[in-house]
C-alpha cells in the first residue's frame, strides 16, 4: 500500500471524526405535563366528587395530551404524605378534592410556592397565589330539587342528611329546604323537610362519614319510617346505602348529588328522581388547561347555574312523573335564581 494512499486514508478518517464531533447531541425526550390528583377518603371511584374531578383530569389527558396520576387517601394521615409524594414527583399541577384537604393543601402550597395547586370544594380568603379554589353555588340547583320534591311528595314529607356538618355539605341541604319552603309559600302547602331546619341548622342530621354505606341505609330507613318519600343524601358513597334502602322498600325516591346518579349508579336509575350536579370535571379541566398554557392565576372560580357549573340532572326513567306544567314552573324558578329575584348564599363564603 503506497505511502500516498495511507496519508489520504488518514486524512479521510480525521475528517470523519471531526464531522462526528460537530453533530448536535440528540434532543432529550419531551417530558409530559403532569396533573396529579389527591383524593379524600372516598377514593377515586366514589361515583361522586373524587370521580367527577378525575374525569376532568382524564379529559385533559385525552384532549391536551398530558399525563394524569392519582393517589387515594385511605385516612386523613395520608393527605400530607400524598401531597409530598407529588411534590417529589414534580407534578405540574396538584388537584386536591374536598373540604377536609383544605388545611393540608394550604400548608403544602405555602411551603412550595413554585408548584401550582387547585382544590375542589374549597376556597381561601385571602387567596393563595399558587392555588385555585373551585367552589360551587350548589344551593341554586338544590333549591330547584327541593321545589321538585315538594311538588311530587305523596306523604307531605321529604328528607335530607349530610355526611359531615361542613359548608360544602350544608349548602346542598340549605338550598333543598329553601326550595321546599318556597314551594309552600307559592302553593299554600305545608310540605315538611326532615333532617334539616333552615332556622335551626345545628339540629341537622349527619352520618359523620362519607364512606359507611351501612349508615346511609340506616338513615334512609329511618327517614322513610318517619314518612319521607323523597330523600336527598349529601354524603358521597354513603348515599348509595340510602338508595339501596329506598330500592328495597319501593315506595320512595332518591335525589342524587354531585354527579348524575342515574348514569353513575344505573342500578338505581328507576328510583332516582334527579340529581344536583356539580360540574367539577369542567372546572378541573379548565384549571389544568390554564396551568399548561401559562394563564394559571391563583384565586377562586365559582360554578353556578349561570355558567352551567351546577344544574339538575335529567329525569331519565322518571320523566313521566314530571309534567309539562311542573317543568314550566321549574323553568320559572330557574329564571328567578338567575336574575337574582330569589337570593341564596354567597358562594365565596364556602371555605
Amino acid at each position: 500500500m503506497s505511502k500516498k494512499f495511507l496519508t489520504f486514508l488518514a486524512i479521510l478518517i480525521a475528517a470523519s471524526l471531526a464531522l462526528s464531533a460537530c453533530k448536535p447531541a440528540a434532543a432529550p425526550a419531551e417530558t409530559k405535563f403532569k396533573a396529579c390528583q389527591v383524593t379524600d377518603t372516598g377514593g377515586i371511584d366514589d361515583k361522586s366528587f373524587n370521580a367527577t374531578a378525575w374525569k376532568g383530569v382524564e379529559d385533559a389527558v385525552k384532549d391536551l395530551g398530558i399525563e394524569g396520576k392519582y393517589l387515594e387517601s385511605q385516612e386523613v394521615a395520608d393527605y400530607e404524605k400524598n401531597l409530598n409524594t407529588f411534590i417529589e414527583d414534580k407534578c405540574d399541577i396538584i388537584i386536591t378534592v374536598g373540604f377536609l384537604l383544605g388545611d393540608g393543601t394550604k400548608a403544602s402550597a405555602e411551603a412550595n410556592p413554585d408548584f401550582k395547586y387547585s382544590i375542589v370544594d374549597y376556597s381561601y380568603d385571602p387567596v393563595i397565589p399558587n392555588v385555585v379554589g373551585q367552589i360551587f353555588q350548589t344551593d341554586e340547583a338544590a333549591f330547584m330539587a327541593g321545589y321538585l320534591a315538594a311538588s311530587l311528595t305523596k306523604t307531605g314529607k321529604v328528607g335530607t342528611f349530610g355526611g359531615l356538618p361542613i359548608p360544602t355539605v350544608t349548602i346542598f341541604m340549605d338550598g333543598f329546604a329553601r326550595g321546599v319552603a318556597y314551594y309552600n309559600e307559592q302553593k299554600g302547602t305545608s310540605v315538611e323537610v326532615l333532617g334539616w331546619d333552615i332556622n335551626n341548622p345545628d339540629g341537622g342530621l349527619f352520618t359523620m362519614s362519607f364512606d359507611d354505606q351501612t349508615k346511609g341505609k340506616e338513615f334512609g330507613t329511618n327517614l322513610m319510617d318517619e314518612g319521607a318519600d323523597i330523600i336527598m343524601p349529601v354524603a358521597g358513597p354513603v348515599g348509595l346505602g340510602t338508595a339501596a334502602a329506598v330500592a328495597e322498600r319501593g315506595n320512595a325516591y332518591i335525589i342524587g348529588v354531585d354527579s348524575d346518579w342515574a348514569v353513575t349508579n344505573p342500578d338505581y336509575s328507576k328510583i332516582t328522581l334527579t340529581s344536583v350536579m356539580k360540574k367539577m370535571d369542567v372546572t378541573t379541566f379548565n384549571v389544568i388547561k390554564s396551568a399548561k398554557d401559562g394563564t394559571f392565576k391563583g384565586g377562586n372560580i365559582v360554578g353556578n347555574l349561570a355558567n352551567s357549573g351546577v344544574d339538575l340532572a335529567p329525569y331519565h326513567d322518571l320523566e313521566s312523573m314530571v309534567t309539562s306544567d311542573l317543568k314550566a314552573e321549574l323553568d320559572a324558578v330557574r329564571a328567578k335564581l338567575l336574575d337574582g329575584t330569589i337570593k341564596l348564599s354567597d358562594a365565596f363564603k364556602i371555605k
